[in-house]
């Protein structure tokens, strides 16, 4: 790959659309649910196996959880993607912390961190 082509290959990498969000990731065999919020949906799933995987995720109990039943009792949703192009950063924020306490609540679930 020639220098012009890496340029414009970090370019457009630089410059992609991050989906920003709320998700959910639950344990089939417990019937447990943890929400989360998120400022890259497409590679929050990867963070949080990798911890688990690792055995030093920072919930406890859904380490817990995952050591008993195994990565193939869990799995990963997105519930909700939100335009906050827009907003800046604490307004961007305030949406993604109201919308992670809605879908709390609205499937009883626990905090996935923090």
């Amino acid at each position: 790959m020639d220098k012009q082509s890496r340029r414009q290959v970090t370019r457009d990498y630089k410059e992609r659309k991050v989906r920003q969000g709320v998700f959910v990731v639950r344990c089939a065999a417990t019937g447990e649910t943890w929400v989360g919020k998120s400022r890259n949906l497409d590679q929050q799933q990867n963070g949080i196996w990798f911890g688990l995987r690792s055995g030093g995720y920072v919930n406890r109990a859904v380490q817990a959880a995952w050591k008993t039943h195994g990565e193939g009792a869990f799995s990963f949703e997105v519930l909700e993607a939100v335009d906050a192009e827009d907003l800046s950063a604490y307004g961007r924020d305030n949406l993604l912390k109201d919308r992670d306490a809605h879908w709390r609540a609205a499937l009883g679930a626990a905090k996935i961190v923090g």
